[in-house]
């Protein structure tokens, strides 16, 4: 169909107002998860052709998120949606101040391909929930993906509301140039200046969801058993493509022994073979190749082994890595981890504030010092201490990047404030008013504006 004609009719729908009916909104959710929930197994059919991945990971790290943003909706939509009264200042009484919630209109929606429905679906519900109509167009990398997407969507729902388009690079071109009322995406820096330059042509307001080198810090303070669990179990998700997993590994030198000895055996136990349900492949052979050029073959100690065929890469510990070397200079998103040790925590949390802003960092600790130090000295997205990755499952907490690693938020509350916008409202009576701000000015009337304002 014709993107023009799609946006058009998304701007012509939008200003019919029916999108800012809360009722309207929630019937909207309401279908949509009762649409996704019918076509489970398709889901879960299409994305395991596209990356081998299973069940039970499309369902926690994928449905079960987007499932979760809907119910937060659906429970909190009246009160959100809701005006809201404020404080008045002295110099506006008598009256009242209000925030109203606005949509912002016709919307853009680019997805990601590693997380292809959590990462297209819960910025869509979002938009929603905000009372806005969206274009959605997911990665193309998972192509099944892709089309299922764009017959559930299509097919159940009308065009000048929500449309799936389908294509890659030159369709995705073609709808930037469009003066949508909001874009949100979720990929690389790389393409995230392409969306913004575009995007600032038509001075259209736009969120990034980035990426970035995410430190994960292990001091001799952690509980080596605990850290080693969470770290292997949040580096290799998703085949380590995760935008949030840690990247790389600073550990103090007097436990960096043990802690490796410890994550080994966490790997042998969960056994990352090529086909394990638990294990997804890598995307496609071009970011395959990539992760195989970061391996340092004389810093391995642990894993290695792939296979071009099936895009399998098993998890692999690169020990004695340098801040120069290949794998630390640009973001792996992959199961590569490697491993620098440390004997000064401030030089090393100085190291990372050197460099861009990450999306995520992770402290394993029991030292108060240390965690403060951390948390107020360096800059980034949104983390974990003593844990990995968790920090994206709570409705109550803003996901998003700083700098490098992105622009904007959402997840529940944060998400609806994402594609609203907030206007300011003062309602004045049409009594009791002061004089002292209407001309001819005099010495008195300075004097009471000093003192009210």
């Amino acid at each position: 169909m014709d993107f023009n004609t799609i946006f058009q009719s998304q701007k012509q729908f939008f200003n019919s107002h029916q999108t800012k009916n809360v009722d309207f909104r929630r019937e909207t959710l309401l279908k949509l998860k009762d649409l996704l929930k019918i076509n489970e197994e398709r889901l879960y059919e299409a994305i395991y052709k596209d990356f081998r991945k299973g069940r039970f990971d499309t369902f926690l790290t994928e449905l079960n998120l987007v499932y979760n943003e809907i119910d937060f909706f659906l429970k909190n939509l009246d009160k959100l949606s809701k005006p809201k009264n404020v404080k008045t200042a002295l110099s506006l009484q008598p009256g009242n101040s209000h925030i109203y919630y606005d949509p912002l209109g016709v919307t853009l929606i680019i997805g990601a391909w590693n997380y292809p429905y959590q990462l297209t679906l819960s910025p869509m519900v979002s938009a929603i929930a905000a009372g806005n109509t969206c274009t959605i167009k997911p990665s193309e990398l998972p192509e099944n993906i892709m089309h299922l997407l764009a017959e559930l969507i299509n097919n159940n729902f009308p065009s000048n509301y929500l449309y799936v388009a389908e294509g890659g690079i030159p369709e995705t071109t073609e709808l930037l140039k469009f003066r949508f009322d909001k874009i949100f995406f979720t990929g690389s820096p790389k393409v995230g200046q392409i969306v913004y330059e575009a995007a600032a042509k038509n001075l259209v307001p736009v969120t990034l969801e980035l990426g970035g080198k995410s430190p994960a810090i292990v001091t001799e303070t952690a509980d080596l058993e605990v850290a080693a669990k969470r770290l292997v179990w949040g580096k290799f998700l998703n085949g380590g493509q995760t935008c949030i997993a840690p990247d790389y590994l600073l550990v103090q030198e007097s436990v960096k022994g043990k802690l490796l000895q410890i994550i080994k055996e966490k790997l042998n136990e969960i056994s990352y073979s090529d086909g394990a349900e638990h294990y997804t492949s890598i995307i496609n052979k071009r970011n395959f190749d990539r992760l195989i050029g970061l391996i340092d073959e004389s810093k391995v100690i642990y894993g290695g082994k792939s296979n071009p065929e099936t895009l399998y890469l098993e998890p692999t510990i690169m020990d004695h890595v340098t801040w120069e070397d290949n794998v630390m200079k640009e973001e792996i998103f992959g199961p590569v981890f490697p491993v620098i040790a440390y004997k000064d925590y401030d030089e090393i949390l100085q190291q990372i504030i050197d460099g861009e802003k990450p999306l995520a960092a992770y402290l394993f600790t029991k030292n108060e010092e240390e965690k403060e130090k951390l948390l107020s000295l360096v800059s980034f997205g949104g983390g974990c201490i003593n844990d990995t990755l968790m920090h994206i499952t709570s409705d109550y907490l803003p996901f998003g990047g700083i700098g490098n690693s992105g622009i904007g938020n959402y997840h529940g509350e944060f998400g609806f404030l994402t594609f609203s916008h907030q206007k300011s409202v003062i309602e004045k009576t049409n009594w009791g008013e002061p004089n002292w701000k209407y001309p001819p000015y005099t010495d008195k009337k300075m004097h009471w504006l000093k003192k009210v304002m």
